[in-house]
C-alpha cells in the first residue's frame, strides 16, 4: 500500500471501531466529520516515512502510531476552533465541528479523538508491548504538559510569551512526536530523531504564520489574519515578512542535515525536501500583509 492508503486505512478502522454497538449517532457522525476528508496528513506521513527509513519491521505498530498522531491532531483542531479559543467558522474549507454539530458535541468530539488516539496504540500492543509503551509515552509527552500541544495552547493565555517555546509546543510538538514515534515503532532510538521533528515543526509554524498574514480565507480554507485578531505571538509580527522567510529557509536547510544515518536516508531526504516545498508559501503583494 502507498503511505497515504496505509494512513487512511488505519484512520478508517479507528472510526469503524468507534461506531461499534449502540453508540450516540450524532457523536459518531461528528467524529467522521472531524477526521474525513483530512488535510495533507503531514504528521502521520512523516511518522510513516521515518519508520520505513528505519526498517518498518512492525507495520501494525507503525500504522497505529500514524493513526494516533493524526487523531490527536484532528482533536486539537476541533478544540482550537471552539468559541473559547479561536472561535473559527471554517476549517478545511467547511464549517467547523461546533458550527456543524453544536458546541457541546464539538467538545466531546475533540475529547473522543484524543482518547481514540491512545486506544490505537493499546490495541496494537499485543505485537510488541515494550514498543507500544514507548509510543504511548511519546504521544503523551508531546500532547500534554510541559512541552506538548496543551502547553502550546496555554502559552496564549500568558502576558509574556517565549515565541520559540510557544512554537515548539503549539505546533512543533506533534512533528517531534511524529519522527520519534516513527523511529520507536520500528525499534530505533527515538532520541536520534528529535531534531528533525523539531525543525520540521518550527518550519511549519513559521510557514503557517506567513500564510495567516499573507493569504485570504478562500486560499487557506480557514479564517485568515487570526494571529492579529487574537493577538497571538507569531513570526511575522516579531521578524517581519522577510525575516520570517529567511528564518523558514534556515530551518528547512537544517532539517535535512539533521537526518540520522539509516537504511532509508536518501528517500527520507527527498520526503523532507518535498515537505519543504509544500510548506513554503508563495509571497503575494507585501502591501497587504497583516502584522498589527
Amino acid at each position: 500500500m502507498t503511505p497515504q492508503t496505509r494512513i487512511e486505512t488505519a484512520l478508517d478502522i479507528a472510526l469503524i471501531r468507534s461506531r461499534a454497538g449502540s453508540c450516540p449517532p450524532k457523536l459518531a457522525s461528528a467524529l467522521e466529520y472531524a477526521v474525513k476528508p483530512g488535510g495533507a496528513r503531514i504528521r502521520p506521513t512523516i511518522c510513516l516515512n521515518v519508520a520505513r527509513a528505519c526498517g518498518d519491521d512492525a507495520p501494525g505498530l507503525t500504522d497505529a502510531a500514524c493513526a494516533a498522531i493524526e487523531l490527536i491532531h484532528c482533536g486539537s483542531l476541533v478544540h482550537d476552533d471552539l468559541p473559547a479559543f479561536d472561535n473559527a467558522d471554517v476549517r478545511r474549507g467547511k464549517p467547523t465541528v461546533h458550527k456543524a454539530w453544536s458546541e457541546p458535541l464539538a467538545v466531546l468530539t475533540g475529547d473522543t479523538l484524543i482518547i481514540m488516539a491512545f486506544e490505537q496504540i493499546a490495541l496494537a500492543a499485543r505485537s510488541d508491548a515494550l514498543r507500544a509503551a514507548t509510543l504511548t509515552l511519546e504521544l503523551a509527552r508531546y500532547s500534554g504538559m510541559p512541552h506538548g500541544i496543551c502547553a502550546g495552547q496555554a502559552w496564549e493565555s500568558e502576558a509574556q510569551v517565549d515565541l520559540s517555546a510557544y512554537h515548539r509546543a503549539k505546533t512543533g510538538a506533534l512533528f517531534t512526536a511524529a519522527t520519534r514515534m516513527g523511529a520507536a515503532a520500528a525499534g530505533a532510538d527515538p532520541e536520534a530523531w528529535t531534531e528533525l521533528g523539531a525543525r520540521i515543526g518550527e518550519a511549519f509554524q513559521v510557514a503557517d504564520d506567513l500564510r495567516d498574514a499573507l493569504y485570504d480565507e478562500e486560499t487557506l480554507g480557514k479564517p485568515a489574519g487570526q494571529d492579529v485578531v487574537n493577538a497571538r505571538p507569531n513570526a511575522v509580527s516579531e521578524l517581519g515578512v522577510q525575516g520570517a522567510i529567511k528564518r523558514l529557509d534556515d530551518i528547512l536547510s537544517g532539517a535535512i542535515s539533521s537526518i540520522p544515518s539509516c537504511p532509508g536516508e536518501a528517500a527520507l531526504c527527498e520526503m523532507v525536501r518535498k515537505t519543504a516545498e509544500r510548506l513554503t508559501p508563495v509571497i503575494p503583494n507585501l502591501a497587504s500583509v497583516r502584522t498589527a
